[in-house]
């Protein structure tokens, strides 16, 4: 399937191919505008997503895409701080599962008035 293809391609298929990380960054960078918003959460998810899709993706007025950028090991350390603020607390609870979050936004979460966000912590 080319291109093409895979964005007028019904909803299935759009989904298997977001969260594939062997699609290439061409092709997730357009799925990253999909309507449907579980094809852009598994589009933030995905690895081979580029750090520019993943910080207007984090800007999504959907918590889970939001979430999904969070825990992306790809996403900037800018914009895992300001997710780290964000107002629902699977999004503050991925940054602080995230591998690439920094030191200083991981004690800020170890603070979080959600018991949560601290307690997926542990290990770090």
């Amino acid at each position: 399937m080319d291109k093409n293809e895979i964005l007028n391609s019904d909803y299935d298929v759009r989904v298997s191919v977001a969260e594939n990380p062997s699609t290439p960054v061409d092709v997730l960078t357009e799925l990253a505008k999909d309507s449907d918003w579980e094809v852009r959460a598994k589009v933030a998810e995905n690895t081979n997503t580029p750090a520019d899709v993943l910080m207007k993706l984090a800007e999504s007025g959907n918590s889970v895409v939001r979430k999904n950028a969070a825990g992306n090991p790809n996403t900037p350390a800018g914009v895992l701080r300001e997710l780290a603020k964000d107002r629902d607390w699977r999004v503050r609870m991925s940054v602080a599962h995230n591998p690439a979050t920094s030191i200083d936004v991981l004690i800020k979460l170890s603070k979080d008035e959600d018991d949560r966000v601290v307690s997926r912590m542990v290990g770090k």
